[in-house]
């Protein structure tokens, strides 16, 4: 008996396995995003490639957490995490895309559109998920990296991860987990499903981030934080450009927009963005920095890295 049973479970597999829809990418044909002929738009798996699939890395270079006193400081020679953000092919975006998995205590903005008119995002009020969520997976070798490079200013690290996941993570299709119509990109693989896309989003930023080693780059063709000795904007770029394959965005603030802050990094996706395959494609934009002024790569506070 127990034999004919186990080969019925057998046979039923496989159609089981398409009634649940596993979306397992691995079996399909890998398309970079943004790239799709009009044949394949009608049929590829929108799990195992985005929608939404100019995909930017960004980072930020800041020069004091406004927390030290708590211990939050800012990592010696390098960059921070911004996040990993999906924008449409023509550059537009959307944000806060499932409010069933919103958990940004202060959205930013806080409708759905940006307009007043938009879906309100609600705050949300349950505190830190993400921390005690690491720590009951036992991933706390990821919980301590972020803590070392996803910082936030102004306000405990948390706030910002979760502001991250539930502004950006909740429209990329490939984290999709079946609310609003969606396709559940996890299935019957993990027990809760929004657990592992917040899980799942925490490591590809992680994995993400990674290879776009800023401050090095920067370091290796001699441009360090300095409070005396400006650069421009060419110069950077330059250098970011020849190291990441393509021309990035960079951001700067002041009254003259001078002052360097942050990086976008622009690609193509092969795949899932989980998996980190990116053809670098040159930012849809352009910079906000001052193109004649000389650029302030300000060095850290003192007591603000370590």
């Amino acid at each position: 008996m127990l034999a004919a049973a186990a080969l019925l479970s057998l046979i039923a597999a496989p159609a089981l396995a398409w009634q649940y829809d596993n979306h397992t990418c691995a079996i399909l044909p890998q398309y970079y995003s943004c790239e799709l002929s009009n044949s394949t738009l009608k049929t590829y798996d929108t799990c195992c490639t985005p929608v939404q699939g100019l995909v930017l890395v960004t980072q930020y270079w800041d020069t004091y957490t406004g927390l030290e006193k708590n211990g939050s400081v800012l990592p010696k020679n390098s960059w921070t995490i911004h996040g990993l953000w999906p924008d449409h092919c023509d550059g537009s975006y959307g944000q806060y895309c499932d409010l069933a998995r919103q958990y940004d205590p202060v959205p930013s903005p806080n409708t759905t559109t940006g307009l007043a008119n938009g879906t309100v995002v609600p705050p949300w009020k349950g505190g830190d998920i993400i921390t005690p969520l690491l720590n009951k997976y036992a991933k706390y070798d990821l919980l301590a990296y972020i803590n070392k490079f996803w910082k936030s200013q102004g306000s405990p690290d948390w706030t910002f991860w979760q502001h991250e996941f539930s502004k950006h993570a909740t429209c990329f299709s490939t984290y999709d987990v079946g609310n609003n119509n969606t396709n559940n990109c996890y299935g019957l693989e993990y027990a809760n499903d929004t657990e592992a896309s917040i899980i799942d989003f925490v490591e590809s930023v992680v994995r993400a981030q990674i290879q776009y080693p800023t401050y090095t780059w920067l370091s290796n063709a001699g441009i360090t934080p300095s409070n005396s000795t400006g650069y421009n904007l060419t110069s950077i770029q330059s250098v970011l450009t020849k190291a990441s394959g393509a021309v990035p965005y960079l951001g700067c603030y002041g009254a003259t927009k001078q002052i360097l802050s942050e990086v976008w990094y622009y690609s193509h996706s092969l795949g899932r963005p989980q998996d980190s395959i990116f053809k670098p494609v040159n930012q849809t934009g352009s910079s906000s920095c001052n193109a004649t002024a000389p650029l302030w790569y300000y060095q850290r506070t003192n007591g603000s890295e370590l």
